[in-house]
């Protein structure tokens, strides 16, 4: 592409958002690997979402122990790629332990996190896509799996709201903040060209981009 570009990148945001899906483009264009969190291998999940109280624990911990090994995998192969991208940032795990899990299990789940967590690598860039409850209601239904009907407009506000609390002070790496309410990264190409170009001017501090647009 003839430019300078960031050598790990990392895409997050809420249920919803589009993290994976431009995270998988952003591959493409770069040409380069691509590491995905993987939210189908977790046997666990579609039982969190049907019965929170008792199915979070087990489904945040196979998520912790997935991540330790994806990480670990990427800090023992080849280095020498140009660039990397994610749909997931280890911090992650602790903001959803503490949005899900009652006050015993948050012991638990940190005394394991304690003894497991690796020294994931500082990405070059993190991409936090951020939309509103109605607009990541409509894409989770769009998308239409099966055991995520029982998202409510609720859980996404408190999430939401967590990933703010994650990225108000968040300084370990550059941070480029998108509010995607009104565009489409996947489809269109205009509005994604523009977002690849900030990111290859992003290397420093906090940025914004929010472009004009009428299609979510």
């Amino acid at each position: 592409m003839g430019k300078e570009r960031p050598g790990y990148i990392v895409v997050e945001g809420p249920i919803g958002v589009g993290k994976t899906s431009l995270a998988k483009r952003l591959a493409e264009s770069f040409e380069t690997d691509l590491m995905l969190e993987g939210a189908d291998e977790n046997p666990f999940l579609a039982g969190f979402y049907q019965d929170p109280r008792s199915g979070a624990l087990p489904a945040q911990l196979f998520f912790l122990f997935q991540r330790v090994r994806q990480i670990e995998a990427m800090r023992q192969a080849d280095m020498f790629q140009p660039v990397r991208v994610a749909d997931f940032l280890m911090e992650k795990d602790h903001l959803f332990a503490e949005l899900t899990l009652g006050a015993e299990e948050l012991k638990l789940y940190e005394q394991v996190y304690a003894h497991v967590t690796v020294n994931a690598p500082v990405p070059d860039l993190v991409v936090y896509l951020q939309a509103p409850e109605d607009v990541l209601l409509k894409r989770i239904s769009r998308r239409g799996i099966r055991y995520e009907r029982k998202i409510d407009a609720e859980y996404l506000r408190r999430l939401s709201e967590a990933y703010s609390r994650l990225f108000l002070n968040y300084d370990d790496a550059p941070l480029l903040i998108v509010n995607t309410a009104s565009i489409n990264l996947v489809d269109n190409d205009a509005e994604y060209e523009a977002l690849l170009e900030q990111i290859h001017l992003t290397r420093s501090g906090k940025h914004y981009f929010n472009p004009m647009s009428a299609v979510i």
